[in-house]
C-alpha cells in the first residue's frame, strides 16, 4: 500500500512522518483491507438505503475495537482518495460513519497522515477532509501542532439542508471507464 502523496512526501515543507510510524499504519490497514474490500463489494450490490448497521460495512465496523476502527477509517479514506473517480459511494458512507463516531483515540500522526493524503488528492475529491477533520477534533490542544493547524482546511458551517438531486460523490468527475482517449 503506497501513499497517494508518495513515500515521505511533504509538500508543506514539514518533515516526513517517521518510517516506523508509517509502517505501523500500513500494517494495521493491511490487516483490515481484505474484510473491507469484501464488505464494500457486498454493499455495492445491495440496497443503498439500508441502515448502516445492516450493511456489510456496518457489521464490519461494529466488530472492531477503536484501534481496528481507526485502521478501517484510514484504509477507507486512503481507498477513496486513490479511487475518487470510481464509484466510491459505499466507501464514502463508511468514512462518514467512522467520522461520526467520537472517542476513537485518534493520534496526531494518524491525522497528519490523512491530511497529507487529502492534500495530495486535490480538489476533485470533494470529501477528502471528512475523516481528518473529524479526527482532528479529538486531539488534545497540545497535539495540534502548527503543521496540523496549517494543513486543516477552513471550517465552514455545514449546509442547513441536505443536498438534493442525484448522488455525485465527487462532483463531475468522470469514471475511468467512460473517459475518451
Amino acid at each position: 500500500m503506497a501513499s497517494v502523496a508518495g513515500p515521505g512526501a511533504t509538500r508543506s515543507g514539514h518533515p516526513p512522518l517517521d518510517r516506523a510510524v508509517l509502517q505501523g499504519f500500513y500494517r494495521r490497514m493491511r490487516a483490515v483491507a481484505p474484510a473491507a474490500v469484501g464488505a464494500i463489494e457486498r454493499d455495492r450490490a445491495t440496497d443503498p438505503t439500508l441502515p448502516f448497521a445492516d450493511t456489510a460495512c456496518g457489521r464490519l465496523a461494529g466488530s472492531l475495537d477503536d484501534d481496528g476502527l481507526r485502521a478501517l477509517g484510514m484504509w477507507a479514506h486512503h481507498w477513496c482518495m486513490r479511487f475518487y473517480d470510481d464509484d466510491t459511494r459505499v466507501g464514502l458512507r463508511l468514512v462518514r460513519e467512522i467520522a461520526g463516531r467520537a472517542g476513537l483515540g485518534w493520534t496526531a500522526d494518524e491525522v497528519r497522515w490523512m491530511l497529507r493524503e487529502s492534500r495530495a488528492a486535490g480538489p476533485a475529491a470533494e470529501a477528502r477532509f471528512t475523516l481528518p477533520l473529524a479526527a482532528s477534533r479529538e486531539l488534545a490542544p497540545g497535539d495540534l501542532t502548527a503543521e496540523l493547524v496549517e494543513a486543516l482546511p477552513p471550517v465552514t458551517d455545514p449546509p442547513t439542508e441536505p443536498p438534493t438531486g442525484p448522488v455525485r460523490p465527487f462532483g463531475a468527475v468522470i469514471p475511468r471507464q467512460l473517459r475518451r482517449g
